[in-house]
């Protein structure tokens, strides 16, 4: 580097500055995350490459004088104190349940604390590093990426269900771990889960995540930013393309078989409509109504009505779900009321009926494990109702503080939130959905908390 000089004319003084350390952009651990997902479910390292991903982000807290926290931080605070806290109970047997060998029990309590750990690293990583550094668009734009990789993997679920390879980690893994039931899920990508929702084998989209219900929480996490970036007023190309791919996603979405997606994504299109009347005034219903006359006949058109009549018509699991969330809360009073049990457990026996036992018909009808069926049960079953109250307590405070706003990014983010809340009932949203919401919440209250500045700045 050539000095820098210091003045003017005779007598002027040289300086030669230390050579700055040149940084990597701060979008660079997103930008692999996201852009190589493709890559990563083919190597089998989907669900770690959030881990490693969370690494660089959290030396970058780690390195700076100061972090802060949005307001309400101390609830989700208080909820990983209670984690932890809930790990001294994995051995504790719980009322109507088998406590398993403690191996198992603790690789699943590990893995689902780092997922805390690394929703949180991503959540003050997003709010302490400004725009300049990680701009919000760009942030946008890789997860509606996200959302055509979603889409793209959906319709290879539907087209090829019956494909499945063993990743490089899994030839690489000794036997005995990688035949890990629990371990085997995550790493070994298949297109599509096949059960017999409907009576018979029916393949449900999975790719690229581990499970069918994982794909659908996802979908719906990246579609309003892919709406945003896409049909936005930067859209430019991306609005011609964006319209195919809505299509290729539509495919996958009829043939999930998956309720909780199908009840979401009305509850968005409301969600949408409610904020484009509350910006734009009830004149945007005549905008409004072309395009909810086309998405109609369109869905009247497809196999969409058979396929909701069939699936509500086969909902064996209703009494499944009903009866383990009582008994969910029954364990959970009787045994550990306010730290719950650390992590899931096997259910002793069953519930009695012809919905708590698996048949040939259906194998997926045996009774689930407590602290499963919904990310909310786990919350419940594991850490408690301390655990539980702490949990949603963040979430509602931050719904709240951002209600008002009439940013596009805070829009997107309470619609991810809504979302959040409905499908922490029937999906595990712990895991990429989770880490989706958390990169919301970041942008949300970055954008929020600075929008006072910009309206005084000169």
């Amino acid at each position: 580097m050539s000095p820098h000089t210091v003045g003017a004319g005779v007598g002027t003084a040289t300086a030669v500055l230390p050579r700055r350390r040149r940084r990597w952009p701060a979008t660079w651990p997103l930008s692999v995350l996201f852009l190589g997902f493709p890559l990563w479910w083919v190597l089998g390292i989907t669900e770690f490459a959030f881990f490693l991903a969370a690494v660089p982000m959290g030396w970058s807290l780690i390195s700076r004088r100061t972090v802060i926290a949005p307001r309400g931080f101390g609830w989700w605070l208080g909820f990983l104190a209670v984690v932890l806290l809930s790990g001294t109970m994995l051995s504790t047997d719980a009322p109507f349940s088998n406590t398993g060998p403690l191996g198992g029990t603790l690789l699943t309590f590990t893995y689902r604390l780092i997922w805390y750990l690394v929703a949180t690293i991503v959540l003050l990583y997003i709010g302490n590093t400004d725009k300049a550094e990680l701009p919000t668009a760009k942030v946008v734009r890789l997860l509606a990426w996200m959302f055509v990789v979603t889409a793209v993997g959906g319709l290879l679920g539907v087209l090829a269900p019956h494909f499945e390879f063993s990743s490089l980690l899994e030839i690489v893994l000794p036997k005995s771990i990688a035949d890990n039931r629990f371990l085997h899920a995550l790493i070994h990508p298949a297109t599509a889960d096949i059960q017999s929702v409907l009576g018979f084998a029916q393949p449900r989209p999975r790719a690229p995540f581990a499970y069918a219900n994982s794909w659908g929480a996802n979908l719906s996490f990246y579609l309003p930013f892919f709406l945003y970036s896409w049909f936005g007023r930067d859209g430019g190309w991306r609005r011609l393309a964006g319209w195919p791919i809505l299509v290729i996603a539509a495919v996958p979405v009829v043939y999930s078989l998956n309720r909780g997606l199908w009840g979401v994504l009305v509850i968005g299109a409301l969600y949408a409509v409610v904020q484009v009347i509350r910006l734009r005034g009830f004149n945007a219903v005549a905008w409004l109504a072309p395009v909810a006359v086309l998405a109609i006949v369109g869905a009247l058109l497809s196999p969409l009505p058979n396929m909701v009549s069939e699936r509500f018509s086969h909902q064996h699991s209703n009494d499944r779900r009903g009866e383990l969330a009582i008994k969910t809360v029954e364990s959970v009073i009787k045994g550990s009321p306010l730290i719950g049990f650390g992590n899931t457990r096997d259910v002793e026996g069953s519930f009695g009926s012809i919905a708590g036992g698996a048949t040939l018909g259906c194998p997926a009808c045996a009774v689930p494990p407590f602290g499963t069926q919904g990310h909310l049960w786990l919350v419940v079953f594991a850490q408690g109702l301390l655990g539980t109250v702490l949990f949603l307590a963040f979430f509602l405070v931050r719904f709240a503080r951002h209600v008002r706003s009439r940013e596009p990014i805070t829009i997107i983010g309470l619609a991810l939130l809504i979302f959040f809340l409905i499908e922490i009932v029937v999906y595990d949203t712990l895991g990429s959905p989770l880490f989706t919401l958390m990169i919301a919440l970041g942008l949300m209250w970055r954008t929020d908390r600075d929008a006072p500045k910009a309206e005084v700045a000169p």
